[in-house]
């Protein structure tokens, strides 16, 4: 049997034959990478809804501009659009409210596909749908800071 599908016993749960790192260090150091990665890609979703996403929003460029007035909202639409993404895009970026921010961006995600399909007749509706996904995937794995904020949201009272 090679390492890989040897059955796991007492001895092999306790220290790896071939490295010397127990199962446990090994199981650390994997938990470690994965929250990493996480955080990097928490990162990259922070400058996209900060950068590519709320900032033409917020300066009223053109072509924010005009999606909205195809929409048929007011620039005071489009100003609140852009401030909640850029609220969600920093709350991402803040350990305590990840979670929430996740599923905030969520919530305009569902409201973006609604007025893809329906203003725009379906285009580019897939786009709010494939962000959702990873949105989701953040707001599960940083569930546990919701209890904390919980905490401290009952503390200022």
């Amino acid at each position: 049997m090679s390492e890989t599908t040897a059955p796991v016993t007492a001895a092999a749960s306790a220290v790896s034959v071939t490295s010397g790192t127990t199962v446990a260090e090994s199981a650390i150091a994997r938990g470690r990478r994965a929250r990493i990665a996480l955080r990097g890609f928490q990162i990259v979703f922070a400058l996209f809804f900060g950068i590519a996403s709320a900032l033409p929003k917020l300066v009223g460029h053109s072509s924010a501009t005009e999606i909205f007035d195809r929409m048929g909202w007011s620039s005071a639409g489009m100003y609140t659009v852009g401030a909640l993404e850029l609220a969600g895009a920093i709350a991402l970026l803040v350990p305590v409210l990840q979670s929430v921010a996740a599923m905030a961006l969520s919530g305009l995600m569902v409201g973006a596909f609604y007025f893809q399909m329906t203003a725009f007749d379906g285009e580019n509706a897939a786009t709010p749908l494939i962000l959702i996904v990873p949105l989701a995937l953040i707001a599960w794995a940083r569930r546990g800071h919701n209890a904390e904020l919980l905490r401290l949201v009952r503390r200022g009272k």
